[in-house]
C-alpha cells in the first residue's frame, strides 16, 4: 500500500490534526502543546532545552514563547548565576492547560492506536523509541 515513510507521516498528521481540533478552540496555536507538555513534565528549563526536546529551531520557539507569555501560560526569567539564558516555567494558568491537553493527548493516541492490543501498543512504543534515537543527532 504506502511506504513505511508515507505511512509514518499520515500518522503524524492524523494525530495532528486530533491534538490541533481541541487545542486551537483553547486559544493554543502549533507549538504551544508540546512545550506546555514539556514544561508540565520537566519543570523549568533553558530556552534551548525546550527546542532541542521539541524539535523545534531555537529562534521558533523564542517567538512561540514569546506568544505564550503574552497570554499568560508561561514566564521567563534569568537566573543570577546566568544571565545568558533565559528559564521558562509554566504560570498557574500554563499549568491548567497542560492538565486539559494531558487529556487531549490520551484521547488523541487512544483513538490512534484504537484495535491494538496492550501488547501491541508497547511493542510500537518501543519500536518508536528505537527508530527516535536512531535518528538522534540527524536533525534536518
Amino acid at each position: 500500500m504506502h511506504s513505511l515513510h508515507q505511512l509514518w507521516m499520515k500518522t503524524y498528521l492524523r494525530m495532528k490534526r486530533l491534538v490541533s481540533a481541541q487545542a486551537v478552540p483553547l486559544g493554543l496555536s502549533p507549538g504551544q502543546p508540546k512545550i506546555l507538555e514539556f514544561l508540565a513534565e520537566y519543570g523549568e528549563h533553558e530556552q534551548k532545552d525546550i527546542a532541542d526536546y521539541c524539535e523545534i529551531e531555537p529562534a521558533t520557539v523564542g517567538n512561540i514563547l514569546w506568544r505564550m507569555e503574552t497570554a499568560g501560560l508561561v514566564t521567563r526569567r534569568n537566573r543570577p548565576n546566568n544571565r545568558r539564558s533565559l528559564y521558562v516555567s509554566l504560570t498557574p494558568k500554563g499549568a491548567e492547560m497542560a492538565n486539559i491537553l494531558q487529556g487531549i493527548f490520551a484521547a488523541a493516541e487512544a483513538q490512534i492506536t484504537a484495535g491494538l492490543t496492550a501488547e501491541e501498543r508497547d511493542t510500537l512504543f518501543q519500536l518508536l523509541t528505537k527508530c527516535l534515537q536512531n535518528g538522534k543527532g540527524n536533525r534536518a
